[in-house]
C-alpha cells in the first residue's frame, strides 16, 4: 500500500514532456510565467555578476583578489544593496528582451526540427543542430536589445571605481553616455558581443540538447517505450545537461567577456575612442594572458548556476504552459 501511494504521489511523465515544442505552448501563459520565474532566477545569480564585473575593471583594486574577497569587501562597504546594484534596472529592462529571446528561440528550433526531419543523421545530432541554430538566432536578435541594457547595468555596478563615473540611476547613465559619445556609446561592445556570444550561445544550446538526448538514452528511455521518467528524474537530467553546457561556455567565453566589460564601463580610456584591440592590448600589458581570465571563478560559478537554474526554470515554464486539451 505504501509503495502504491508513493507511485501515485510522484506521477510519471511521457518522454515527450522533456522537449515541448512551440506548437504545444499557450503563448500568453508561457511569457507571463516566464517573466515571473526568470526574474526570481536572475535575483539569485545577480551578486555573482556584480563581483565578476568589478574584478574585470582596471584599477578597481579588485582585479588581484579572489571572488569571495571581493564579495566580502562589497558587503562591508555597501551592505546587501551593494551586491544587487543594477538589479532593478536589469529585472524591469529584461522583460521585453526575454519575450523576444524566448519566442525566437522556440520558433527557430521548431522550424529547424521540421526542416531536418527525414535527413540521414543521428537523432542526437539533429536535436543538437536544432538547439544550436535556435541559440544562435535568439542571441543575434536579442543582442540589439540587451547590449544597451548591459551598458547601463554594468555602469551602475561599477560606478565610483577608478576610471568610471557616478550616476543617479539608469536614466542618468543613458543621458551621460549619449551626451559624451552619442547613440553609438550605448552599443559599446555590440560587435564583440554579437560575433563571439552568438557562437557561444549556439554551443550552449547545442550541447544542452545533445547532452539531454544522450543522458535519456543512456538511462534506457525511448520515445516508443512505456518506461516514463518521474518529475525528479526529469529535473535531475535537465539540470545535469544545463550544468555541463554552462561550464563549457564559461571556459570559452570568459576572455571575450573580460574585454567586453572593460570596453563597456571605462570612461577614462586616454587618447582616441576605445576599441577591442586597445582594450585587449592594455589587458595583456597589465597582467599577461591570465588577465583575460579575471573574474573566471565568479563567471564559472555564474554560468554553471545560470545553466542549471535557467534550464530547469525554462523547462518548468514550458511544462506549466502546455495547452490544455
Amino acid at each position: 500500500m505504501a509503495i502504491e501511494a508513493a507511485e501515485v504521489a510522484t506521477p510519471r511523465l511521457s518522454l515527450a514532456d522533456t522537449d515541448i515544442n512551440w506548437d504545444r505552448l499557450d503563448k500568453t501563459r508561457f511569457h507571463v510565467i516566464g517573466a515571473i520565474l526568470f526574474t526570481v532566477q536572475s535575483a539569485l545569480i545577480h551578486p555573482t555578476a556584480v563581483v565578476k564585473t568589478r574584478m574585470q575593471v582596471a584599477g578597481s583594486g579588485f582585479s588581484q583578489l579572489n571572488g569571495l574577497s571581493v564579495f566580502r569587501h562589497i558587503i562591508r562597504a555597501n551592505g546587501i544593496p551593494g551586491i544587487f546594484r543594477g538589479f532593478s534596472t536589469s529585472a524591469i529592462g529584461s522583460l521585453p528582451g526575454r519575450v523576444l529571446a524566448l519566442t525566437s528561440l522556440e520558433v527557430s528550433k521548431d522550424m529547424t526540427l521540421k526542416y531536418t526531419q527525414g535527413l540521414n543523421m543521428p537523432e542526437a545530432t539533429r536535436i543538437g543542430i536544432a538547439n544550436g541554430v535556435a541559440g544562435m538566432v535568439s542571441n543575434l536578435l536579442s543582442c540589439a536589445y540587451f547590449v544597451p541594457l548591459d551598458v547601463v547595468i554594468q555602469r551602475l555596478m561599477v560606478q565610483g571605481l577608478p576610471g568610471t563615473r557616478s550616476f543617479k540611476g539608469p536614466v542618468d547613465v543613458v543621458r551621460k553616455v549619449r551626451k559624451a559619445e552619442g547613440f553609438r556609446g550605448m552599443y559599446r561592445g555590440f560587435g564583440l558581443t554579437a560575433i563571439t556570444q552568438t557562437p557561444a550561445s549556439a554551443l550552449w544550446w547545442g550541447a544542452y540538447g545533445a547532452a539531454q538526448h544522450f543522458i535519456w538514452r543512456g538511462l534506457g528511455y525511448r520515445d516508443d517505450l512505456e518506461k516514463k521518467p518521474s518529475h525528479v528524474e526529469m529535473v535531475a537530467v535537465q539540470a545535469t545537461a544545463g550544468t555541463l553546457a554552462g561550464a563549457c561556455s564559461s571556459l570559452i567565453t570568459t576572455p571575450i567577456d573580460t574585454v567586453k566589460t572593460r570596453l563597456q564601463v571605462i570612461d577614462d580610456y586616454g587618447v582616441g575612442r576605445p576599441s577591442v584591440m586597445k582594450t585587449a592590448k592594455a589587458l595583456l600589458k597589465e597582467d599577461g594572458w591570465r588577465g583575460f581570465y579575471r573574474g573566471f571563478g565568479p563567471r564559472f560559478l555564474n554560468m554553471s548556476i545560470y545553466g542549471t537554474t535557467m534550464i530547469v526554470t525554462y523547462e518548468l515554464i514550458k511544462r506549466l504552459s502546455v495547452k490544455q486539451a
